[in-house]
């Protein structure tokens, strides 16, 4: 689980120890109630930890570690915040034209992208996007490029228009 390294949990109504009193939506399949932090997945601790916040910490706490990011092609795409920094999964043209790796918190934390191929495979992790432009991309764009011809493949990824669709029918 993701440590949120900038937000002030002591301000939250009943503390860490009181988020699971009625703060726990979430059951076992078998039924049973979460007995501790360690027994909620993400969802269920992040659904914990909301439950126990006002407006303002809710605000605050999206700013620092937002659900979703909105990508270049204007779809909005899920975080996910199971390991040591979040996770944007999203297919690779979609990204056309963004130079920098996306951050959250404030700009501190850059995203760990999983770079999709238009079958939704994984291409490449990467926190700098900016390098896998420059140094993966040309010989990523030879290989997929034969295997999915409908979908943009431009030489220059820095001028592309983001795109979520293939190629307009002629």
């Amino acid at each position: 689980m993701m440590k949120i390294r900038c937000f002030d949990v002591n301000g939250i109504k009943g503390g860490p120890v009181g988020w699971l009193e009625g703060g726990a939506s979430g059951r076992d399949p078998g039924g049973a109630r979460p007995q501790g932090l360690s027994d909620l997945d993400g969802e269920q601790f992040g659904e914990a930890l909301r439950s126990r916040l006002d407006y303002a910490q809710r605000k605050q706490l999206d700013d620092y570690a937002p659900r979703e990011l909105t990508v270049p092609s204007g779809m909005t795409r899920k975080l996910s915040y199971q390991g040591d920094a979040p996770v944007l999964a999203v297919k690779l043209q979609e990204l056309f034209g963004l130079a920098d790796t996306p951050r959250i918190a404030k700009g501190k934390i850059a995203v760990v992208l999983h770079l999709l191929s238009p079958g939704q495979r994984p291409i490449q992790v990467t926190q700098d996007l900016k390098g896998f432009w420059e140094r993966t991309y040309p010989e990523v764009r030879k290989e997929l490029k034969g295997r999915y011809p409908k979908h943009p493949w431009p030489d220059d990824p820095w001028t592309a228009t983001p795109t979520h669709r293939a190629k307009p029918r002629s």
